[in-house]
């Protein structure tokens, strides 16, 4: 009497291949998912901290009396306004943008973000890519003086350009 032979056969070998692929596929998109769940979350965090930037450099013209000058701001590069830049700030928006990176695009004056893992954002394309696109705005409101109401500043933000939503 022989040993019985040992070994796969062809039939659990085709069986391992297909859960290992199933496997590596459900892998795979929760690695997308979390990738684009960082890359939210770092987005969100830096545009907090321009928005931040922008409200420490009026909060210093006002401080210095110089609101007049405060209209300038919607022209300027937010980025110089920052105490360091950011890492993934590539500088002015040039002819074919990378995805993951921040611009500015001196002929709009746009603060511009050039998405790269975003499935889940909703925004119109550009160049074919996904781009979320800020301006700064200063606030306006009426004050009452003598001789009459003058236009005072009410504050600043970085509106986004167009609507976008990120699930």
């Amino acid at each position: 009497m022989g040993r019985p032979a040992r070994g796969f056969s062809l039939l659990e070998l085709a069986v391992v291949a297909v859960v290992l692929s199933i496997l590596c596929g459900i892998l795979l998109q929760r690695l997308n998912y979390y990738q684009e769940k960082v890359e939210r979350a770092q987005f969100e965090m830096q545009l907090q901290i321009y928005k931040t930037g922008l409200q420490v450099r009026l909060a210093e013209m006002i401080i210095q009396h110089r609101e007049q000058d405060a209209r300038r701001l919607e022209d300027e590069n937010p980025t110089l306004w920052l105490s360091e830049k950011p890492t993934n700030y590539a500088g002015y928006y040039p002819r074919r943008p990378e995805v993951g990176n921040w611009y500015f695009d001196s002929s709009s004056r746009e603060l511009v973000y050039v998405a790269n893992t975003a499935d889940g954002l909703e925004v119109e394309r550009r160049d074919g890519l996904k781009q979320l696109r800020f301006r700064v705005q200063i606030l306006r409101q009426p004050v009452s003086i003598p001789g009459g109401d003058v236009q005072g500043i009410a504050g600043i933000k970085l509106a986004p350009v167009t609507v976008y939503r990120w699930s």
